[in-house]
C-alpha cells in the first residue's frame, strides 16, 4: 500500500473551480515577485524531500531510482524556472514608441486553469504545468492520473507550505470523469493536459464548445502522443548509436512520450546494427524498479502489459521478432520482455501506433531522404533522433524533420528545463514548449495601452 486517495466527483470539481475563482483576485494581486517567492519556496521544500519523493515514485509508478531522482530534480527546475520567467514577463514587452504617444503591453492571468497530468512523470509534469499557471497568476485545479495521486499531493503540500492559499491550488484525485467535468466547466479558462493523443483530441473538441454564459474561449495546452523514430545513417558511429538507442527505447520500459519506438536504418548498416542491437536487448535485465541492477521495470498496470503483448504477437505474425530479453521475466507483476522486431509491412499497426512499452521496431531505408519521407507520413511529431557524421545530413534532417525535438548523435529522452524546451507538433501537441521562454504566454492574455501624451492643458481641482 503506497497511498490512499479519495475519488473526486463532478460535484467536487465544481466546488474546486468555485474555490479557485474566489481565490483568483487575491492571488493575481500578489504580483509576479510574490508568486515567484512561493514557487521558489516550494522548490526548496521539494529539494529537502528529494530522496523521499524519489522513493515514492519507485513504489507508486515502478520508476527506477535514476529516473525517479531525475523526475524530482526536474520538478524543482520547473518551479524555479517559471518563477523567474514570470518576473521577466511581468516587465512587459518592448513596443515601438513615437513622439507624442506612449505604448505599453502587459500580460494578465486568464483565471482558473485545469491541469490534467499523466502518471509516467508523476511529479515533474504536474509541477511544470501547475507552476507555470500559478506563476502567471492563475489559480489551479490539479487532476492527477489515477495511477499516481501521491506524488502530485506532495507538490500541493509544498506549494501550500510555501504560502500558496488553498483556493489557488486544489487537488482532485480520481478517474476520467472528473477530468472531463473540469474540461466542460464554464469557469475554467485554461486546460493544460499531458497524455494520450486520443484523450487530448477529445479535450480540444470539448473545450471548443462555448455555452451561453461562458464569456471566454478556453485555451488548451496539450502535449500528446508520439511515435518517435531514430534515423541511423550509413556513416553512423554504431558504438555511440547502440547504447543510445537502447536507452531511448527501453529505459522505464519505454513508458516515456519521448521514447524511441521506430528505427529507420540505412541498408548499408542495417544487418550490422540489428545484430548488435539484438545482443544488447538479450542481456537487458527485467526486474523490480527498486533493484539498481534492473534495466527494464514493470509497466504501470495490467492493461498496459496486455497491450504490449498484443503488439508483440502482431509483430511476430506480420514480420519477425529479432530478439527479446533472454533472462527470466518475473511472474508476479506487470512485466514485459524488451523486444526488437523487424520486417513489418508498411501499414502495420506496430509501425503506426504509439505502443508505450518496451518494443522497438526496425525498418530498412535506402537513403536519408526515404527515412524522412517515412517520418512525414506519420501524424505524430514529438521527438526524433539522428546518428550521422555528415554535417550536410544533419542539416537536411533538421530542416525536413517535423518533430518538436530532434536529438543528434545522442539518446532522444531526458529534455532539460531551460536547455531543451520540450513539446511536439502535428498530433503530438499544441502550444509552446514546456521549459522554454514562450510557455508562460499560454497562461496569460496581453493588454495594450496607447496614450496620447500631447496634453491640452491641466486639470485644476
Amino acid at each position: 500500500m503506497v497511498a490512499t486517495a479519495g475519488r473526486a466527483t463532478e460535484e467536487d470539481a465544481a466546488r474546486a473551480v468555485e474555490a479557485a475563482t474566489e481565490a483568483f483576485p487575491a492571488w493575481r494581486a500578489r504580483g509576479a515577485t510574490g508568486r515567484a517567492e512561493v514557487l521558489t519556496g516550494a522548490a526548496e521544500i521539494l529539494r529537502s524531500r528529494r530522496l523521499e519523493l524519489a522513493a515514492l515514485q519507485v513504489r507508486e509508478c515502478a520508476k527506477p531510482w535514476p529516473e525517479a531522482d531525475a523526475d524530482v530534480c526536474e520538478a524543482i527546475d520547473f518551479l524555479e524556472y517559471y518563477a523567474r520567467e514570470a518576473v521577466r514577463l511581468d516587465a512587459g514587452a518592448e513596443l515601438l514608441q513615437v513622439p507624442g504617444e506612449r505604448n505599453s503591453m502587459r500580460y494578465a492571468p486568464r483565471g482558473v486553469c485545469a491541469v490534467i497530468a499523466p502518471w509516467n512523470f508523476p511529479l515533474a509534469i504536474p509541477t511544470g504545468m501547475t507552476s507555470a499557471a500559478l506563476a502567471a497568476g492563475n489559480c489551479v485545479v490539479l487532476k492527477p492520473a489515477e495511477q499516481s495521486p501521491a506524488s502530485p499531493f506532495a507538490l500541493v503540500e509544498a506549494l501550500r507550505e510555501a504560502g500558496a492559499p488553498p483556493g489557488a491550488i486544489s487537488l482532485l484525485p480520481g478517474y476520467g470523469e472528473v477530468g472531463a467535468a473540469l474540461v466542460r466547466h464554464p469557469g475554467v479558462h485554461v486546460i493544460a493536459f499531458t497524455g494520450s493523443s486520443a484523450v487530448g483530441l477529445d479535450i480540444i473538441r470539448s473545450a471548443a464548445d462555448t455555452p451561453e454564459g461562458q464569456d471566454h474561449v478556453k485555451r488548451v495546452v496539450a502535449e500528446m502522443g508520439g511515435k518517435n523514430a531514430v534515423i541511423v545513417d550509413s556513416d553512423a558511429d554504431l558504438d555511440d548509436a547502440v547504447p543510445a538507442i537502447v536507452k531511448s527505447a527501453f529505459v522505464y520500459a519505454g513508458q516515456k512520450c519521448s521514447a524511441a519506438s521506430r528505427l529507420l536504418v540505412h541498408d548499408k548498416v542495417a544487418d550490422t546494427l540489428l545484430e548488435r542491437l539484438a545482443g544488447a536487448v538479450r542481456v537487458l535485465l527485467v526486474g523490480q524498479a527498486d533493484d539498481f541492477a534492473t534495466d527494464v521495470p514493470p509497466v504501470i498496470e495490467q492493461e498496459a502489459q496486455e497491450r504490449v503483448k498484443r503488439y508483440v504477437e502482431l509483430a511476430a505474425g506480420e514480420g519477425r521478432v529479432v530478439a527479446r530479453a533472454a533472462g527470466e521475466i518475473p511472474a508476479n507483476g506487470w512485466f514485459c520482455a524488451p523486444t526488437l522486431v523487424a520486417d513489418l509491412p508498411p501499414d502495420s499497426a506496430v509501425i503506426r501506433d504509439e505502443i508505450f512499452g518496451p518494443v522497438l521496431e526496425v525498418e530498412r531505408v535506402k537513403s536519408i531522404s526515404a527515412a524522412l519521407d517515412a517520418l512525414d507520413r506519420s501524424p505524430f511529431a514529438l521527438t526524433g533522433g539522428l546518428f550521422s557524421r555528415n554535417p550536410d545530413t544533419v542539416d537536411e534532417v533538421a530542416r525536413r524533420s517535423p518533430v518538436g525535438n530532434l536529438y543528434v548523435n545522442r539518446h532522444i529522452t531526458g529534455a532539460m528545463v531551460g536547455r531543451q524546451p520540450f513539446g511536439g507538433n502535428r498530433r503530438s501537441g499544441i502550444g509552446a514548449k514546456a521549459g522554454g521562454p514562450d510557455y508562460l504566454l499560454q497562461f496569460v492574455e496581453p493588454h495594450v495601452v496607447t496614450e496620447n501624451t500631447m496634453r491640452h492643458g491641466l486639470v485644476v481641482e
